[in-house]
C-alpha cells in the first residue's frame, strides 16, 4: 500500500471511530472501479459489493436511530427524515468532515473529472466502509458509526429533514419571489448499466444555466442542480 495513502487511512479510521482488523477491508471499501479496472496487475477488489451490503446497512441503521429518537413521527415523516440524510448534499458534507475523498482510489479518469468531490462515489464508498464494517464486526458496530456521525444532522437539522430537504421547491419559490419566473430541469446525459444508472442534469432561469448535478435517479439529479442553483443564486 502507498505510504501516504495509509497515513490517510489511519486518519480516516480515527473519524470513524472504528478501527479495521483487516486492512483489507478498508481498502477495497475505498477502491472505485475505475481503479481496478486501470490497475489490473494489482488484485484490487472494487467496493461495488460492499456498497450494495453497506446500502441496507444504512437504511436499517437509520431507520432504528430516528425510530427511537421520535417516538411522535409518523411513518411519513420518518421516511422523509430518513431520506434527508441520505442525499448526496449530506454525503458532501460528512465525507469532508471524515476525510474520505482523500482515501479514494482512483482511476485516472475518474481522478481528472473530479471524482473525489462527487457526491455519487462519495455516497458509494461511504455505504461501502459500512459494509464493510458491518461484515467484520456486525450490525451494532455499523450502528455505533452511523450513531455517532449522524446524530449531530439530527439535532441540528430536524426541521429541514422532516421536509426532505426539497431543493426543488425551494428554488421555484426563491425564483418566483425574486425574478417571477419558474426553473427548469434538462437531462444532459446517461451513464452505466440500468442497475447503476447515472443521471446528469442542469437547471436554467431565462434561458440561462444556473447550476448542474448527478444523481442515481433523474430525480435525485434535479434535487443536486437546484442545490447547486440555490447556492449560486443565494450567494450572490
Amino acid at each position: 500500500m502507498n505510504p501516504s495513502l495509509a497515513i490517510l487511512l489511519k486518519k480516516l479510521e480515527e473519524n470513524l471511530g472504528y478501527f479495521f482488523q483487516d486492512p483489507e477491508l478498508l481498502v477495497q471499501a475505498v477502491t472505485h472501479r475505475s481503479y481496478v479496472h486501470e490497475n489490473p496487475s494489482a488484485g484490487s477488489k472494487d467496493n461495488e459489493r460492499l456498497e450494495f451490503l453497506g446500502d441496507s446497512v444504512l437504511n436499517l441503521s437509520l431507520s432504528h436511530l430516528i425510530f427511537h429518537r421520535y417516538p411522535e413521527l409518523d411513518e411519513g415523516e420518518l421516511s422523509r427524515m430518513r431520506a434527508g440524510l441520505v442525499n448526496e448534499s449530506q454525503f458532501r458534507k460528512l465525507a469532508e468532515k471524515l476525510g474520505l475523498g482523500k482515501c479514494l482510489r482512483l482511476g485516472r479518469g475518474e481522478e481528472k473529472s473530479g471524482g473525489r468531490e462527487k457526491g455519487s462515489l462519495l455516497a458509494d464508498a461511504f455505504e461501502a466502509l459500512l459494509g464493510a464494517i458491518y461484515l467484520e464486526a456486525g450490525y451494532e458496530a455499523a450502528f455505533r458509526v452511523t450513531e455517532t456521525l449522524l446524530t449531530p444532522v439530527l439535532r441540528s437539522s430536524r426541521a429541514g429533514l422532516l421536509r426532505g430537504f426539497d431543493f426543488k421547491t425551494e428554488l421555484q419559490e426563491y425564483c418566483q419571489g425574486r425574478y417571477k419566473k419558474t426553473p427548469d430541469y434538462e437531462v444532459l446525459k446517461e451513464e452505466g448499466p440500468d442497475h447503476r444508472k447515472l443521471f446528469y442534469v442542469k437547471v436554467r432561469l431565462a434561458g440561462l444555466d444556473i447550476g448542474q448535478g448527478q444523481g442515481r435517479s433523474k430525480k435525485a439529479a434535479e434535487q443536486e442542480a437546484a442545490r447547486a442553483a440555490l447556492g449560486q443564486l443565494q450567494g450572490e
